[in-house]
């Protein structure tokens, strides 16, 4: 029996016992571990039991080699003066970074295709972990450094994740504060031909908000299953929250959707999160044409705009409940950091650039934001004219100064 079967096989809280099975009989591998990212992703936590003496329980994300292969996402073999040798393997889905496996091996087995065979086992426990994790509370469990709060649990169970990759794109998401809830929502949505993204500003502290965000996503998604245009999306959004709340409780949110063929753009702007683009040394803020926040009147009439990416450009999403300081303010509008932040980050991947964001808004001097949501997407394109693509009507329009 292969180990991917091994997995498909097994209990959903079994499933490092039986991957435990399948190493012993094809690497001859002593022991193995799962080392899983905590929700505020500062550490590596273990599945419990642990096998291996090297696999600290509790270990931050910044050092040692399991940090090192989750940070570069690049399999790490250590060779010591033992006569095993351990392989730390990233697990990661479509972008979706979950921790890293850690297994130890007789030496002499320790080759670059067992590495990269390994590799291959450690995708294929990603995969299973995604679905088990609908069925068990173990690998949650795990990743926690302390209790969530209620509004955190809801949040968590909304969202869709931190990270989803394509062909012709990556996506990273990273929020504060983890362990409860600012409000936020985030979703995507990936076919052969587009993109469709969703970010909204947090819609206050605590359970209230994360009753707002969630009665707002769930509109949002029933609205595009449905086959409504992103026009309609946010109508069905805006009459949901008004019908409930009445013009009290609102969101403020942008609704994307990207052509993949050609990243065209269409979107549609409800008193947004900033957008932010960098094309080549040039970081600058994309303005867009603010429409009412959803929510906050009945009937609202909503319209798109079109824009244009091109291979190579950075776009990121700041959302945070802090507007912009007046002139003459006594603190500083958050546009300050962000645009030095994003400066300072063209080296990073687009998976470190959400975090670095975050932490430079969070570290502002007397105005600090109690939650921020940053998202960032690296855009490689496809081909214009691949075989069976589809272009958008609006393609040739005249996208806004600043983004095309």
């Amino acid at each position: 029996m292969t180990v991917e079967s091994a997995l498909r096989g097994a209990a959903p809280h079994l499933l490092l016992d039986s991957l435990r099975v399948s190493l012993t009989q094809q690497y001859a591998a002593s022991s193995a571990d799962l080392l899983l990212i905590d929700y505020g992703h500062t550490s590596l936590r273990a599945v419990e039991p642990v096998q291996t003496p090297a696999a600290v329980r509790h270990g931050p994300l910044d050092t040692g080699p399991a940090g090192r292969a989750f940070r570069t996402q690049q399999p790490y073999l250590f060779r010591g003066d033992r006569p095993t040798a351990t392989a730390y393997l990233p697990v990661t889905v479509r972008g979706e970074r979950f921790g890293v496996l850690v297994v130890v091996l007789p030496a002499d087995r320790a080759t670059p295709d067992a590495t990269e065979s390994l590799g291959r086992v450690a995708e294929s426990l990603g995969h299973a972990l995604r679905v088990a994790d609908r069925h068990t509370d173990l690998y949650r469990s795990t990743r926690r450094t302390r209790a969530l709060s209620v509004a955190g649990e809801m949040q968590w169970d909304t969202l869709p994740g931190r990270a989803c990759s394509g062909p012709a794109f990556d996506l990273h998401a990273y929020w504060e504060p983890a362990y409860t809830s600012g409000g936020h929502v985030l979703d995507w949505s990936v076919t052969e031909d587009e993109l469709l993204l969703v970010v909204a500003n947090g819609a206050g502290a605590g359970t209230p908000a994360a009753l707002v965000s969630t009665l707002a996503l769930n509109a949002i998604r029933n609205a595009r299953r449905a086959g409504l245009d992103l026009v309609g999306q946010a109508s069905l959004t805006d009459q949901a929250l008004y019908g409930q709340y009445r013009g009290k409780s609102t969101l403020a949110a942008l609704l994307l959707r990207i052509t993949l063929a050609t990243g065209a753009i269409e979107v549609v702007d409800a008193g947004s999160p900033t957008v932010w683009r960098r094309r080549g040394a040039l970081t600058e803020r994309v303005e867009l044409d603010r429409q009412l926040p959803l929510g906050m009147f009945e009937d609202t009439v909503y319209t798109t705009q079109r824009l244009r990416l091109l291979p190579g450009d950075r776009v990121v999403f700041v959302a945070c409940e802090q507007g912009e300081t007046p002139p003459g303010g006594e603190n500083e509008s958050p546009d300050g950091p962000v645009a030095r932040a994003l400066a300072l980050t063209g080296h990073l991947s687009c998976a470190d650039v959400p975090r670095a964001v975050v932490r430079a808004l969070r570290e502002m001097p007397r105005a600090v934001p109690d939650a921020v949501l940053v998202l960032c997407l690296d855009w490689r394109g496809h081909e214009a004219g691949r075989s069976g693509a589809e272009t958008d009507p609006g393609a040739a329009d005249p996208a806004p100064p600043g983004f095309a």
